[in-house]
């Protein structure tokens, strides 16, 4: 079975190299990493306009339901 390849492994191997070879080893990694970086573009997002067409929320029910949270966080206090 093959070992696996551990960052560590990399540095250490990495740290024996000539300056120049570093470099090249850069080089080479470099063009590698500006492609698994470049962000693909999302999905374009759903449109929320009219979620709520034809629910009609009352000044009652806001009021109540913020009494119902003023009274849980004085609970909590």
């Amino acid at each position: 079975m093959a070992e696996s390849v551990t960052l560590e492994k990399v540095l250490n191997l990495a740290k024996q190299l000539s300056p120049l070879d570093k470099i090249r080893l850069i080089e080479q990694i470099a063009p590698q990493l500006k492609r698994d970086l470049v962000v693909t573009p999302s999905k374009p997002r759903k449109s929320l306009r009219g979620i709520w067409k034809g629910i009609e929320i009352s000044e009652e029910d806001i009021a109540e339901v913020k009494a119902e949270i003023s009274s849980k966080s004085n609970c909590q206090k």
